[in-house]
C-alpha cells in the first residue's frame, strides 16, 4: 500500500492511498489516522455513573458523555485513562478494569477506543485542555436509561460502553 498525507493536524492525519481488497482489487482509499483514545466509566461507591456535560464545537451544542480522551504520542493506555479521568472529573480511581475496545467509525478512521471501568473514586487534581468546557454530572443507572429513552444521551461511545457494561453484568 502506498499513501500520501493530505492533511496533518496535531496527532491526526488524513491519508490517501491504494489498498488491496480481499477480492484482489486495488482501490484508492482515504483514511483518517487517529492515535487512539480511552473511554472511562467512573462509578461511585453508590453505583452512580459519572458523566460529563460537555460543549462540543463540531456540533455546536452540549452533550452528555462518559469521560474520554486522545492518547498522546508514546503514552501508555492505562496512564492516559488515569490522566483523562483526573483532568476531566477531578477524580482518581484505585480499581481499574479494562473492558476491551471500540471502533467508533471504521468506515473511514482507524481510531481504537480503549474502554475502562473505574471504581473506588477519590478526589484528584487535573487540568482541562484549553478547548474543553464541561461540567461533571452524576446519574443513577435508571436516570441514565431515562435520558437515553428521551434521546438526551446521543453520544455513540457512551451508549456502546453502557451496553457493554450491561451485557457484562457490571452495572
Amino acid at each position: 500500500m502506498t499513501s500520501q498525507t493530505l492533511c496533518q493536524w496535531k496527532g491526526f492525519s488524513v491519508e490517501q492511498g491504494t489498498h488491496l481488497l480481499p477480492d484482489g482489487r486495488d482501490i484508492t482509499f482515504t483514511t483518517v489516522r487517529h492515535p487512539g483514545a480511552v473511554v472511562i466509566v467512573p462509578v461511585t461507591a453508590h453505583g452512580e455513573l459519572v458523566l460529563l456535560r460537555q460543549y462540543r464545537p463540531a456540533i455546536g451544542r452540549w452533550i452528555l458523555e462518559f469521560p474520554a480522551g486522545t492518547l498522546e504520542k508514546g503514552e501508555d493506555i492505562a496512564c492516559c485513562a488515569k490522566r483523562e479521568l483526573a483532568e476531566e472529573t477531578q477524580l482518581a480511581a484505585s480499581d481499574w478494569q479494562a473492558l476491551g475496545e471500540l471502533l467508533p467509525v471504521p468506515g473511514f478512521c482507524d481510531e481504537v477506543q480503549h474502554v475502562f471501568l473505574a471504581k473506588n473514586l477519590s478526589p484528584a487534581q487535573g487540568e482541562l485542555d484549553s478547548d474543553e468546557i464541561l461540567e461533571v454530572v452524576t446519574l443513577t443507572v435508571n436516570t441514565f436509561l431515562e435520558k437515553v429513552s428521551r434521546n438526551e444521551i446521543q453520544d455513540a461511545k457512551t451508549l456502546a460502553v453502557f451496553l457493554k457494561l450491561q451485557v457484562m453484568g457490571l452495572i
